[in-house]
């Protein structure tokens, strides 16, 4: 299913040009002269905080579902600094491997390194230690099942989302996604220090929201990844082909989401969120469907719709699975 029409890399003298754009860009004033301010605004950028609060809403509801009430809090504090830490890491060092990239995409041009305000190095060694600070911090203050687990989830977004899929593979946010899906498994094994069929549920359920979630994002900025090399979906194929599959992948996510309460984790609370926001989902993925094909009438597609919607999906999801044990 691997389908690849766009280079890789911007060709022959694209890239080393905008190297020396980015490095034009951050020689003045050098990074080290920027006030103070400006200098930790940048570094917390580099972690991509709006992401992480995604990734800490699938951890903390997962936690209350292992123990089926409340966790230690102080549990939950360190397991939610770890996560940060450890994600924030992963996504500097994402940044410092794509920042050619960045370079040249509207929706990034704004990001620390192209703007100078953190070079490379720096860049680099702070996602380095955090990435070694968040594993330590899991080992040493929850359990090294979650710290391995918190390690892997790193290693596969930087090694083979950033370096390997992302800029080879229309499937780079399929499988990428997998990344994303680890706090799930995180969160409970920071509880019970092991694993068991409930957060392999959950995993698959943000595994396959990943891709409807993120492709009409990328529909609406393909004409930035295309200029970029980055083939993602909406780039290489149709409208009507990119809605397609977010409609085979919806439906996939919702049919599994509810299988939590028959396989007994959870009661008649989580399944009725789950019929419910599943049931809109579908509608909105239809009639997304519906207007990529309408779309050459002059239809509109309002793909960020979706998007917006997915966010909200995914908190409704988790706030039941934390609330639902208080229920049964």
């Amino acid at each position: 299913m691997c389908v690849t029409a766009v280079e890789s890399r911007p060709a022959g003298g694209g890239t080393s040009h905008v190297f020396r754009a980015v490095g034009e860009l951050g020689a003045s004033p050098k990074p080290s002269h920027r006030p103070f301010g400006a200098r930790a605004k940048a570094f917390v950028a580099l972690t991509k905080p709006r992401i992480i609060e995604l990734l800490l809403i699938t951890t903390v509801p997962v936690m209350f579902l292992a123990q089926q009430g409340v966790p230690d809090l102080g549990l939950v504090l360190v397991t939610c600094i770890g996560g940060y830490l450890s994600a924030g890491g992963a996504n500097a060092l994402n940044m410092y491997i794509d920042r050619d990239i960045d370079a040249v995409m509207d929706r990034t041009s704004q990001r620390p390194l192209v703007t100078g305000v953190v070079s490379p190095r720096e860049c680099l060694a702070f996602g380095i230690t955090l990435a070694v600070v968040s594993t330590l911090l899991f080992g040493f203050a929850v359990n090294w099942l979650s710290a391995w687990l918190s390690l892997g989830a790193l290693l596969f977004y930087v090694v083979v989302y950033t370096m390997i899929l992302k800029r080879r593979t229309s499937q780079n946010i399929v499988w990428g996604g997998i990344a994303g899906c680890m706090p799930v498994l995180i969160g409970w094994s920071s509880v019970t220090n092991s694993m068991s069929w409930a957060p392999v549920v959950l995993f698959l359920v943000m595994f396959f929201w990943t891709p409807p979630h993120y492709w009409p994002l990328s529909m609406k900025v393909k004409d930035d990844y295309a200029r970029a090399g980055v083939p993602m979906l909406p780039v290489i194929a149709s409208n009507k082909v990119v809605a397609r599959q977010i409609v085979i992948y919806s439906w996939v996510m919702v049919a599994v989401s509810l299988t939590l309460t028959p396989l007994g984790y959870t009661g008649w609370f989580y399944m009725v969120v789950a019929l419910t926001a599943g049931g809109w989902w579908l509608w909105e993925a239809h009639a997304l469907q519906n207007r990529a094909k309408a779309e050459v009438t002059g239809v509109k597609l309002k793909e960020m719709r979706l998007f917006h919607w997915s966010i909200t999906y995914v908190s409704l999801l988790f706030v039941a699975v934390a609330v639902d044990p208080f229920l049964q």
